[in-house]
């Protein structure tokens, strides 16, 4: 019977593998319940979702997959982290907050993002590329700043001619005779 359940639980590991986008090891040494739930939530909200493996089996997925890592990256308590490229980003914002790695028990191990394997120091440089929305933002920035520079330069022309033709006419001497009457 254990035999049957290590199959199945192997076969949950290779789709999971297989359709997340991305995925994030971490250890999770000496993390309670309590202190696991409020972390699930957060990275419900990003779209990823973690969940605690047995060593081995995902040993294994990983290696078909063509991913080997290191056996200190998989020792101990090991949770990984899964989703979109988008929520895997997220998920590492999450996991580089404060009160996430001020306990200290919950670390990062290696991960991978778009079937490229990555390090603990580019998982947490993960934390710092923008997400869609300041990357869209920053976009429209990008192409909202010419243009409201060309409107602004179209609305002073014809305003300058005016101010040009407003001067002309104080100035000329055929206006200055005709007011004072």
């Amino acid at each position: 019977m254990p035999n049957l359940i290590n199959r199945l639980v192997y076969n949950q590991y290779q789709n999971e593998v297989a359709s997340a986008q991305a995925l994030l090891l971490v250890s999770m040494t000496g993390v309670t319940i309590p202190e696991v739930q409020p972390l699930r939530g957060k990275l419900a909200k990003q779209g990823a979702k973690l969940r605690i493996v047995r060593n081995n089996l995902l040993h294994r997925s990983l290696a078909e997959k063509g991913f080997e890592f290191d056996a200190a990256a998989l020792a101990g308590n090991l949770g990984v982290i899964t989703g979109s490229a988008e929520a895997i980003i997220g998920a590492s914002k999450v996991l580089t907050e404060p009160e996430v790695k001020k306990p200290g028990k919950i670390k990062l191990r290696g991960g991978v993002f778009e079937k490229r394997q990555l390090s603990v120091a580019e998982c947490a440089q993960l934390a710092d590329v923008p997400d869609m929305h300041t990357l869209r933002g920053q976009l429209v920035g990008c192409i909202q700043a010419p243009l409201r520079s060309l409107a602004s330069l179209v609305n002073a022309l014809p305003s300058g001619v005016a101010r040009v033709i407003q001067a002309h006419a104080d100035s000329s001497p055929a206006a200055s005779a005709a007011e004072p009457g």
